[in-house]
């Protein structure tokens, strides 16, 4: 679906550097911090941003050549605050052959969105969910999503992510890359996540691998002096112990019965990876 192979963009103080993929039958999730990358990658490949080096293949094709068969959520972009949802409908027919009006128009109502008010005056939880639902409306192969859940509350959010695990179960060919900053949104919905920091991808795994193999390890700094350090990714230092993130955290279970060693999230771990010490 989306192959990046050593993707280069410059701005001044920043360099985007990257290899990624999202395959065929798959939710990708991309994490960072802000200013970490996300948005240029995603803008990257739609087409919005031209590369300085390396090579993006989108559905088979450059970028930005198979826009009727990709759903976009941007959390910065949207429709006309003068539009009402009738004005979106004729816009989307107009637009896309294969757009399921009826569909839209029904998840338009079962979201309580009203279809005569403008866009202006919609809350930021109902703009977001017509990004979404536009997006998943006319049949697309694939859905790029920023941030497609940012202003909803949770039952909201866990209304829009059952949309998209329909939109999956639909057609198993299908595929989503989503960033968010929400954890709990990633761990129910992707297959595999990519975390980026500062332009690079510091880490790749399956989401069930991080979710059962990974673990958080907790020591005095005479424990982690003598701990075997092979399987720790990343530790932090507080004045009066050590944190550590370990990949292998059956091991440290079988050989460390006295060390304190608990199962991590996907927040423990964006925590540890981008503010701990490389061991």
């Amino acid at each position: 679906m989306i192959k990046i192979d050593k993707l280069q963009k410059k701005y001044k103080g920043f360099e985007l550097n990257i290899s990624m993929e999202v395959r065929e039958g798959t939710v990708t999730g991309l994490i960072g911090k802000n200013g970490a990358g996300k948005s240029t990658t995603i803008k990257s490949i739609l087409g919005l941003v031209r590369p300085d080096n390396g090579s993006i293949e989108v559905l088979g094709s450059e970028p930005g050549k198979e826009l009727a068969s990709i759903g976009v959520a941007l959390s910065d972009s949207g429709f006309s605050m003068m539009l009402n949802i009738k004005d979106v409908i004729r816009i989307m027919r107009a637009s896309y052959a294969d757009f399921e009006e009826d569909v839209f128009a029904r998840h338009c109502k079962e979201q309580n969105l009203p279809f005569d008010k403008p866009v202006r005056e919609f809350s930021s939880g109902m703009k977001a969910k017509l990004r979404v639902l536009a997006a998943i409306s006319h049949k697309a192969k694939l859905l790029v999503m920023d941030e497609p859940t940012t202003g909803l509350d949770v039952l909201a959010r866990n209304e829009v992510l059952d949309l998209l695990r329909a939109y999956m179960e639909e057609d198993s060919s299908r595929s989503i890359l989503i960033s968010s900053h929400i954890s709990s949104d990633l761990e129910g919905l992707c297959d595999d996540i990519y975390m980026i920091d500062r332009g690079q991808i510091v880490m790749h795994e399956d989401t069930d691998t991080l979710l059962s193999q990974y673990g958080i390890l907790k020591m005095s700094e005479k424990e982690f002096e003598e701990l075997d350090k092979q399987y720790v990714t990343v530790s932090r230092k507080d004045r009066l112990s050590v944190t550590c993130l370990t990949k292998e955290k059956q091991y440290y279970i079988e050989n460390y019965p006295n060390m304190v060693v608990e199962n991590s999230s996907i927040d423990d771990i964006i925590v540890l990876t981008l503010g701990g010490n490389e061991r």
